[in-house]
């Protein structure tokens, strides 16, 4: 019991699911909790973002709304108390991405095509009043200084007018709604629904505006599961027949989203969990990151990026991943690792 569950109770009698059993679920890098409520053959599902953590429930109920409007599988909001942190949302189910393609793996191509549809149609929508991240693209990559390599944070400037350059060459098209965690963990199968609607969104509260490409890259460079080279391509190859974008653009501004977004999670999210929060069994994720990263690296669109990070940025090995377990939760409090 936590000393909410008083609220939650009274949250669930008002709503009607006060006498339904609640089965706590797995939760994600966040401070929310999740629980799926059980009510005779009714489902649903209870989010916990308390307030006081620093969790706000309004942009979900917000990009939610739009999402459905525009005919997409977003959970249906059942109840909400946004001042209390507290929302029911419809129960999509348990058929993520991850999960289906580890038992269909003969599947796995069919599931990230259909993502990749979501993804054009999506994009075919003017988005909503969000920031635009492209404005902050450079700034976040930079924060692989900040906690992944302390010794380099001199550099940091010098990447971040690196990335920006890179950014603002290629990443030339319109901005679109960018969920900024679109991977096959967030993502639920629906055979049931058509077109685009055959994929339930989760997480998607962080939303901004930006580049198409992003959350493409985010699914096909996936740290938290090995995407098959014919699921990347099946889903690559959807997007490109939906769209009318000239594979070379294409190629070359995954390229740059997927760098930005490596560098961005191994310091900022991955390395900061550890050693800030004590989390270390998000290190886990860094070593398929950092191959992604230098293999995406190799772009020519990011040759100024990869240059200045030769010899910066340690490799993850075995021994970096034990040195760093070992100081895991030390840097709490602290807003990076190099800091007094």
């Amino acid at each position: 019991m936590t000393d909410r569950d008083p609220m939650i109770r009274d949250f669930l009698k008002a709503t009607g699911w006060g006498i339904a059993t609640r089965i706590p679920l797995a939760g994600d890098a966040s401070l929310r909790r999740y629980e799926r409520l059980v009510r005779g053959t009714d489902r649903a599902i209870l989010m916990d973002a308390p307030p006081d953590s620093g969790e706000d429930t309004r942009p979900f109920i917000e990009i939610a709304a739009w999402l459905a409007d525009h005919g997409l599988s977003s959970p249906r909001i059942i109840a909400h108390d946004p001042d209390n942190g507290l929302l029911l949302l419809e129960d999509l189910g348990d058929d993520l991405l991850a999960t289906h393609a580890a038992s269909h793996p003969e599947d796995e191509p069919i599931l990230y095509a259909a993502a990749a549809g979501l993804l054009a149609d999506l994009h075919r929508h003017v988005p909503p009043a969000l920031p635009s991240y492209p404005a902050q693209m450079a700034t976040l990559a930079a924060t692989v200084f900040d906690w992944y390599a302390p010794k380099a944070q001199d550099r940091r400037d010098d990447l971040t007018a690196a990335m920006q350059r890179a950014i603002d060459t290629t990443l030339t098209g319109p901005e679109v709604l960018v969920h900024r965690d679109f991977h096959a963990e967030n993502l639920i199968w629906l055979p049931e629904r058509t077109g685009p609607a055959r994929i339930g969104l989760l997480d998607f509260q962080d939303a901004m505006r930006g580049p198409a490409e992003y959350d493409l890259a985010s699914l096909i460079h996936d740290p938290r599961r090995a995407v098959s080279p014919r699921a990347a391509q099946a889903a690559t190859t959807a997007y490109l027949d939906a769209t009318d974008i000239d594979p070379e653009i294409l190629h070359a501004r995954i390229a740059v989203c997927s760098v930005q977004r490596s560098l961005r999670i191994i310091g900022k999210v991955f390395t900061r969990l550890c050693l800030h929060s004590g989390r270390t069994s998000y290190l886990r994720f860094i070593p398929p990151t950092w191959v992604a990263l230098q293999r995406e690296l190799r772009h020519p669109a990011l040759d100024e990026v990869r240059a200045l990070l030769v010899d910066l940025l340690p490799e993850p090995d075995a021994a970096w991943l034990a040195d760093t377990a070992a100081r895991a939760g030390t840097l709490y409090g602290r807003d990076r690792a190099g800091a007094p």
